[in-house]
């Protein structure tokens, strides 16, 4: 039986632009930074990883990684004070959540969401 995912690892073309992006949104580096060839934050108990990869690998639409967070508006407050672009505004689902889009540099698709209490 499969308990966790403990770690994603995304490719990037650009460590520097990539890591920028993710401490805006407010993951916390545990291992590398800008300059190196592999970064580690935090995310929960898990990781989500960075790896660089030479321009000349290229990649399409994948899916989407779905991160669970207190509080989404403040995320969302947080990634427009930090002048990215959310797809829109956070909303509520019908299936329960409320969640907001942003894709990174490389365009790995991200969600914030929160379930919505009954």
């Amino acid at each position: 039986m499969i308990s966790s995912i403990n770690a994603v690892t995304l490719a990037t073309h650009n460590m520097s632009r990539a890591v920028a992006f993710y401490q805006a949104l407010g993951f916390q580096i545990r291992y590398g930074g800008a300059h190196a060839e592999f970064t580690s934050f935090h995310a929960g108990t898990g990781y989500l990883n960075l790896i660089a990869q030479p321009a000349s690998r290229q990649w399409s639409w994948w899916g989407r990684i779905i991160f669970h967070v207190d509080d989404v508006d403040a995320i969302h407050q947080r990634a427009l004070e930090h002048g990215l672009r959310p797809e829109a505004a956070p909303r509520d689902a019908e299936w329960g959540e409320r969640y907001f889009h942003i894709s990174d540099p490389d365009g790995h698709e991200l969600s914030f969401a929160r379930l919505l209490l009954g």
